[in-house]
Protein backbone atom coordinates (compact mmCIF):
# COMPACT_ATOMS: atom_id res chain seq x y z
CA UNK A 1 0.00 0.00 0.00
CA UNK A 2 2.84 2.39 0.87
CA UNK A 3 4.52 1.59 -2.47
CA UNK A 4 1.28 2.37 -4.29
CA UNK A 5 1.02 5.81 -2.61
CA UNK A 6 4.63 6.59 -3.53
CA UNK A 7 4.04 5.56 -7.11
CA UNK A 8 0.89 7.69 -7.28
CA UNK A 9 2.73 10.68 -5.81
CA UNK A 10 5.60 10.40 -8.35
CA UNK A 11 3.12 9.99 -11.20
CA UNK A 12 1.21 13.13 -10.10
CA UNK A 13 4.46 15.16 -9.94
CA UNK A 14 5.41 13.97 -13.41
CA UNK A 15 1.97 14.88 -14.78
CA UNK A 16 2.02 18.44 -13.35
CA UNK A 17 5.60 19.00 -14.48
CA UNK A 18 4.62 18.17 -18.05
CA UNK A 19 1.73 20.64 -17.96
CA UNK A 20 3.95 23.50 -16.74
CA UNK A 21 6.34 22.97 -19.64
CA UNK A 22 3.44 23.18 -22.08
CA UNK A 23 2.31 26.49 -20.59
CA UNK A 24 5.84 27.88 -20.73
CA UNK A 25 6.10 26.78 -24.35
CA UNK A 26 2.84 28.59 -25.20
CA UNK A 27 4.07 31.77 -23.51
CA UNK A 28 7.32 31.60 -25.47
CA UNK A 29 5.35 31.09 -28.68
CA UNK A 30 3.17 34.17 -28.01
CA UNK A 31 6.22 36.31 -27.31
CA UNK A 32 7.87 35.09 -30.47
CA UNK A 33 4.81 35.93 -32.60
CA UNK A 34 4.59 39.49 -31.28
CA UNK A 35 8.30 40.06 -31.71
CA UNK A 36 8.12 38.85 -35.31
CA UNK A 37 6.44 42.10 -36.40
CA UNK A 38 8.96 44.32 -38.06
CA UNK A 39 9.34 48.01 -37.36
CA UNK A 40 7.85 48.73 -40.75
CA UNK A 41 4.72 46.68 -39.99
CA UNK A 42 4.25 48.34 -36.60
CA UNK A 43 4.59 51.84 -38.05
CA UNK A 44 2.37 51.05 -41.04
CA UNK A 45 -0.47 49.80 -38.83
CA UNK A 46 -0.35 52.76 -36.39
CA UNK A 47 -0.10 56.02 -38.35
CA UNK A 48 -1.77 58.09 -35.61
CA UNK A 49 0.99 57.09 -33.20
CA UNK A 50 3.75 58.42 -35.47
CA UNK A 51 2.11 61.48 -37.04
CA UNK A 52 1.75 64.78 -35.19
CA UNK A 53 -0.15 67.85 -36.37
CA UNK A 54 -0.06 71.43 -35.17
CA UNK A 55 -1.42 74.61 -36.65
CA UNK A 56 -2.89 78.05 -36.28
CA UNK A 57 -5.69 79.99 -37.89
CA UNK A 58 -6.34 83.50 -39.15
CA UNK A 59 -9.07 85.23 -41.12
CA UNK A 60 -8.60 86.53 -44.64
CA UNK A 61 -10.26 89.53 -46.33
CA UNK A 62 -13.25 87.59 -47.67
CA UNK A 63 -14.21 86.09 -44.30
CA UNK A 64 -12.61 82.68 -44.63
CA UNK A 65 -10.66 81.03 -41.86
CA UNK A 66 -7.24 80.05 -43.13
CA UNK A 67 -5.69 77.14 -41.25
CA UNK A 68 -1.93 76.78 -41.65
CA UNK A 69 -0.41 73.66 -40.19
CA UNK A 70 2.45 71.21 -40.09
CA UNK A 71 2.35 67.42 -40.13
CA UNK A 72 5.42 65.73 -38.65
CA UNK A 73 6.33 62.08 -39.18
CA UNK A 74 8.23 60.64 -36.20
CA UNK A 75 8.42 57.12 -37.68
CA UNK A 76 11.79 55.61 -38.56
CA UNK A 77 10.81 53.68 -41.68
CA UNK A 78 7.19 54.28 -42.74
CA UNK A 79 6.22 56.87 -45.33
CA UNK A 80 2.63 58.12 -44.95
CA UNK A 81 0.34 59.60 -47.58
CA UNK A 82 -3.21 60.93 -47.80
CA UNK A 83 -3.27 62.18 -44.21
CA UNK A 84 -6.80 62.95 -43.01
CA UNK A 85 -7.12 65.68 -40.39
CA UNK A 86 -10.12 66.61 -38.25
CA UNK A 87 -10.48 70.37 -37.84
CA UNK A 88 -12.66 71.41 -34.90
CA UNK A 89 -13.99 74.95 -34.44
CA UNK A 90 -14.70 76.14 -30.89
CA UNK A 91 -16.39 79.20 -29.40
CA UNK A 92 -14.78 81.49 -26.79
CA UNK A 93 -16.43 79.40 -24.07
CA UNK A 94 -15.03 76.13 -25.47
CA UNK A 95 -18.24 74.89 -27.09
CA UNK A 96 -17.70 72.75 -30.19
CA UNK A 97 -19.36 74.54 -33.09
CA UNK A 98 -18.38 72.47 -36.10
CA UNK A 99 -16.02 69.76 -37.28
CA UNK A 100 -14.59 69.33 -40.76
CA UNK A 101 -12.24 66.80 -42.32
CA UNK A 102 -9.44 67.65 -44.69
CA UNK A 103 -7.20 65.18 -46.53
CA UNK A 104 -3.68 66.26 -47.41
CA UNK A 105 -2.70 64.39 -50.58
CA UNK A 106 1.09 64.40 -50.14
CA UNK A 107 3.67 62.03 -48.75
CA UNK A 108 5.34 62.60 -45.40
CA UNK A 109 8.67 60.78 -45.16
CA UNK A 110 10.28 59.66 -41.88
CA UNK A 111 11.62 62.61 -39.90
CA UNK A 112 10.01 65.05 -42.35
CA UNK A 113 7.57 67.89 -41.64
CA UNK A 114 5.00 68.84 -44.27
CA UNK A 115 3.31 72.24 -44.29
CA UNK A 116 -0.27 72.67 -45.48
CA UNK A 117 -2.88 75.39 -45.78
CA UNK A 118 -6.68 75.02 -45.91
CA UNK A 119 -9.49 77.54 -46.15
CA UNK A 120 -12.89 77.22 -44.50
CA UNK A 121 -15.95 79.30 -43.85
CA UNK A 122 -15.91 78.84 -40.10
CA UNK A 123 -19.16 79.02 -38.14
CA UNK A 124 -20.13 82.35 -36.66
CA UNK A 125 -18.66 82.87 -33.19
CA UNK A 126 -15.69 80.55 -33.63
CA UNK A 127 -12.52 81.70 -31.92
CA UNK A 128 -10.35 78.59 -31.64
CA UNK A 129 -9.34 75.79 -33.99
CA UNK A 130 -7.93 72.38 -32.98
CA UNK A 131 -6.38 69.82 -35.31
CA UNK A 132 -6.21 66.02 -34.91
CA UNK A 133 -4.92 63.24 -37.14
CA UNK A 134 -7.72 60.83 -38.05
CA UNK A 135 -5.92 58.46 -40.40
CA UNK A 136 -3.21 58.05 -43.01
CA UNK A 137 -2.11 55.40 -45.47
CA UNK A 138 1.30 53.82 -45.39
CA UNK A 139 3.02 54.26 -48.72
CA UNK A 140 4.58 51.05 -50.07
Amino acid sequence: MNLFKSFLFVFALFLFACNDKGKKQDAKSDTYETSKMTISEIESKNPKKFLKVEGRDKHNLIGQTVVKGKISNTATVAVYKDVTIKISFFSKTGTLLEEDEETIYNEVKPGETLEFKSKFYAPKGSSDVKLNIINAKASN
